[in-house]
């Protein structure tokens, strides 16, 4: 069967500057190739539809600032895997209280059910979609994209990209897949042979029935050694052949439905969904963060659009379904516009308002927030009892910082890191914050070996300097962080503490002690002092953005301030964020009146 032509660069380019029927070719050719990565390396999960969403999402509102259309499809891949990769850090255990969600897939609808049942499989096809139950979540992640590698849809460059490593290495890690797959296809064989070995009964008399690499391996080494059982590892015929022209899995009907290409507007000034059609159903409801300080937004539908600096295009972003998201695009120096969204409160006055009075008080030297400029800024950030911020820029942007509060600069990303932009943030602050969230693609975007080349930039600051913060998986072996910190011991560069994002889907008690988890791990990996520079609670596991009640971030803004106040290698920790413009996060409304969740962070600390 012949795979179907996906959209090609042409389409891209007139989808990114506003083509509406292109954006719908681009959307419906790319969705299966996206369903499948994510269907094979959840294996089924529940969550599958809604990382599949998400991604799709996220590569909507990134698409008017790609910059080369050619690499779309690489793009989207990564976004892909790392959103894989925030579901896999979301289901890691950690102590909680009150009932455990029961959230897995069901056992008779999985992917491999569905891969087997749409594609007709039989034979050996069937028993190597079958073998893959018995993978690992990092061995599903890697064969959900060397399997569409084996059937022509992806090359090993883009393989690579998505796994960041390089294609000597991607090799050494596929060829350990495979072999890995190779034994679980001799596990399917020898479960499946009747009558069934009884010496193979002994062996898995206390098997729970559930597929997993520890039951692999014994089944697999039973089979080895067994005189009756040998013969299921003969004639498994190559994996690649079983593979090579294998179409894609057919989208669910839950992704089949209409789509009208007036209701989604993509221009390189914004991203612009509607409620109706395949793109309104992926950005229904959906609530992007607010966009850094001092940041020319437009709201419209829903979704910020910021129009950075120094010739940037745009991006327009939302809120991401995990515990570790995005965080805002580098902030321009402009003053933002009234916004035009319905929902919005009236504004009482838009007369500049005047540097705050110096009043004492008595701030946390730990307690931050991060903010962009609003209406009413130096009052909230005096009221806050902060003893820091930062806006995601170099400078201030035109916020009048109160007394005692500090202004802490940050070097957002590569295009950021010129004399200019280096001498003004040494000019603004004694701390310099590094790059934001570069392991995703709609922000920093970079690869910890470019942000190693350029930290001796930063450094040479003379500034007391912290780490890119990275959106998730600061704790993880072989994560961005982790390489990057690596490959700074390397080299001899001067990293001071290490700064992390953190955003939990949890609203009950348990969420202070995910948080903490999170935190211990990432000082234990490094031994260095820890900055949270973005945190906050917000779940979007439903498909639309779902927010604490006012009750639960007061609670959650109380009990963290007092846990990280207690843990000495936490040096600081910031709220995002201090403006409450709209629903969500935000801790004081225009004017600078606090909510009550605000009230709470204000007597936090």
């Amino acid at each position: 069967m012949a795979a179907p032509e996906e959209p090609g660069v042409a389409t891209v380019v007139a989808a990114r500057d506003g083509d509406q029927r292109a954006l719908d070719d681009l959307v419906s050719g790319y969705l299966p190739l996206v369903y499948n990565i994510v269907g094979h390396a959840l294996g089924g999960h529940a969550d599958t539809d809604d990382v599949v969403q998400e991604t799709m999402l996220r590569a909507v509102h990134g698409l008017p600032g790609l910059r080369d259309p050619a690499g779309f499809r690489s793009w989207l891949v990564v976004i892909a895997m790392n959103q894989i990769r925030l579901r896999h850090r979301e289901s890691q255990r950690v102590p909680v209280t009150g009932p455990v969600p029961q959230d897995v897939a069901d056992p008779g609808a999985d992917f491999v059910d569905l891969t087997i049942m749409r594609l007709q499989l039989s034979g050996q096809r069937r028993e190597v979609v079958a073998a893959t139950r018995w993978l690992s979540e990092d061995e599903r992640e890697l064969l959900s994209l060397w399997w569409l590698e084996a059937a022509g849809r992806l090359t090993r460059t883009e393989v690579a990209d998505a796994l960041e490593l390089t294609p000597q290495h991607t090799a050494v890690r596929v060829q350990r897949v495979k072999a890995q797959l190779d034994a679980a296809r001799i596990v399917v064989r020898t479960l499946e042979r009747t009558p069934r070995c009884p010496d193979l009964a002994e062996v898995v008399a206390e098997w729970d029935g559930a597929a997993s690499p520890l039951w692999r391996k014994r089944i697999a080494r039973h089979s080895r050694e067994c005189v009756r059982c040998e013969r299921c590892g003969y004639d498994l015929a190559a994996v690649e052949g079983l593979l090579a022209r294998l179409p894609l899995v057919p989208l669910p009907a839950a992704f089949g439905f209409g789509f009208e290409p007036s209701t989604l507007v993509v221009s390189p000034v914004s991203a612009t969904p509607a409620t109706g059609g395949k793109i309104g159903l992926f950005l229904k409801g959906t609530l992007a963060k607010s966009i850094a300080a001092a940041a020319a937004t437009v709201l419209i539908a829903g979704v910020v659009v910021a129009v950075l600096p120094s010739g940037e295009e745009p991006v327009a972003r939302a809120i991401p379904a995990v515990t570790q998201t995005t965080s805002t695009p580098p902030p321009p120096t402009s003053a933002p516009p009234s916004s035009t969204s319905s929902s919005a409160p009236p504004s009482t006055s838009t007369a500049v308002q005047p540097p705050p009075p110096a009043v004492p008080v008595t701030a946390s030297v730990k307690k931050g927030v991060s903010t962009w400029n609003f209406d009413g800024v130096g009052k909230a950030l005096t009221d806050v009892r902060a003893g820091w911020y930062y806006n995601w820029a170099a400078q201030t942007d035109g916020i009048a910082t109160p007394p005692n509060v500090e202004f802490v600069p940050m070097i957002w990303g590569t295009k950021f890191t010129d004399d200019a932009t280096l001498a003004r943030a040494k000019a603004n602050g004694k701390v310099l914050l590094g790059f934001n969230e570069p392991d995703f693609p709609e922000q920093a975007n970079m690869t910890p070996e470019q942000a190693l080349d350029l930290w001796p930039k930063l450094a040479a600051t003379g500034l007391r300097l912290g780490s890119p913060a990275v959106a998730h998986s600061g704790d993880k072996a072989g994560g961005w962080l982790d390489r990057f910190m690596t490959g700074a011991a390397q080299r001899g560069l001067r990293v001071d503490f290490i700064a992390v994002h953190w955003y939990g889907s949890d609203f009950s008690d348990a969420a202070v002690g995910h948080l903490k988890n999170y935190l211990e791990a990432v000082h234990a990996r490094y031994g260095k002092p820890v900055w949270l520079t973005e945190y906050a609670l917000i779940d979007f596991s439903g498909g639309t953005a779902r927010f604490p009640t006012q009750a639960q971030l007061a609670a959650f803004a109380r009990g963290s301030s007092a846990m990280m106040e207690g843990l000495p290698y936490v040096e600081r920790y910031a709220w995002f964020a201090l403006p409450a413009e709209k629903p969500g996060t935000g801790l004081y409304a225009p004017g600078g009146t606090p909510n009550e969740a605000g009230k709470a962070y204000r007597e936090a600390g």
